[in-house]
């Protein structure tokens, strides 16, 4: 299997979608925004290394979890770059999109990038089918009644009162995503095949240790042993806070289809997700994921362009009788708690 990024929906002649795709080219709302992004690269990495910077000049300081909370969040917008080089947004080719995603999730953030790649393309492939969808399969969290009734012992402890620890749960979401990079990098079937399919699955884990001998070195050399463990404590479980508060809203306690319902693209994709309202600074501390229905339709769509694509696709939606979720931040989080609480009603029976 070739790994590769996030690839374009597909577009049958005639279609709904066909005809949603046509007014968002007219548009002009499919063209790369190179200088948007190279200002975005620039301000980006720029506060990930004042961040760093900070972390020396501080030295062997108890304000160093200050700087750990703000690091929190440059790293996180770090992921969100490596999210749009997945999709392509930045770049047509495959090859400079490979290389900001290698050194944004790899190197300056510890994710495996292809790992990544491959989870994501079969969310965005069947986003929130239960046996389709990586991102709603049992786990920690459940997310249909079946899963919770399969759960045993300690699962099934937790998924009673999952929705009362979902952001208390978030706090390990960063360690989480850091094991799952190595475990995808090294894992194997029992035939000897790896478990994850990766382009550049060396320079992946010669990326990943270099991030991890730099980045206890670092923090080893500025301060000492217990505040090195303070400061990474509160930087990875925030960074694990800020990552799963960003995606939370966009398809938890959204419709779950499953085999037996026939969904063309432009519905399996509009139903499953829902819209965050807000303004710049929603849009700056999501990642532009708040606009999840345009993401989802045009996933190589420039972050940019999807605040001006959403009247487009509200209106089309509109024309068609389709559903369109949008909703508050706070509200979003209220109808995924409200989902994951509903999930455990029987076992809390």
């Amino acid at each position: 299997m070739v790994l590769s990024a996030v690839a374009d929906p597909p577009v049958r002649r005639g279609s709904d979608y066909a005809q949603l795709s046509r007014r968002i080219s007219q548009a002009g709302l499919l063209q790369r925004r190179p200088g948007w992004y190279a200002a975005r690269i620039a301000l980006t990495l720029g506060a990930y290394a004042a961040g760093w910077v900070a972390v020396f000049a501080l030295g062997d300081s108890w304000w160093q979890p200050l700087v750990a909370v703000v690091l929190a969040v440059a790293t996180t917008q770090v992921a969100f770059l490596g999210h749009d080089a997945g999709h392509r947004q930045m770049f047509r080719r495959r090859g400079p999109s490979e290389a900001v995603g290698l050194l944004a999730g790899n190197l300056a953030v510890g994710l495996s990038y292809g790992w990544w790649v491959d989870k994501h393309n079969r969310h965005h492939a069947n986003p929130n089918h239960e046996d389709e969808d990586p991102d709603v399969g049992a786990g920690a969290l459940v997310w249909t009644y079946e899963q919770a009734l399969d759960t045993r012992g300690f699962g099934r402890w937790l998924a009673r009162r999952q929705a009362y620890l979902f952001f208390p749960m978030l706090l390990l979401e960063g360690l989480n995503l850091h094991v799952a990079s190595i475990r995808a990098i090294v894992g194997r079937e029992p035939d000897g095949r790896y478990q994850t399919p990766m382009r550049h699955r060396r320079v992946e884990a010669l990326l990943l240790g270099v991030h991890t001998a730099g980045y206890l070195a670092a923090l080893l050399l500025a301060m000492s042993p217990g505040k090195a463990l303070l400061f990474a404590a509160v930087h990875q479980g925030l960074f694990g806070l800020y990552m799963g508060c960003s995606f939370a809203p966009n398809h938890k306690g959204m419709p779950m289809p499953t085999a037996d319902d026939e969904l063309d693209f432009l519905r399996k994709q509009v139903l499953t997700s829902r819209n965050v309202r807000g303004g710049a600074l929603v849009d700056a501390a999501l990642g532009g994921l708040n606009y999840q229905i345009e993401h989802h339709l045009f996933p190589n769509m420039p972050r940019a362009n999807l605040r001006r694509a959403q009247p487009i696709v509200r209106a089309y939606c509109a024309e068609r009788g389709i559903p369109y979720a949008e909703t508050g931040l706070v509200d979003s989080y209220r109808q995924a708690l409200a989902h994951l609480h509903e999930v455990g009603r029987p076992l809390r029976g």
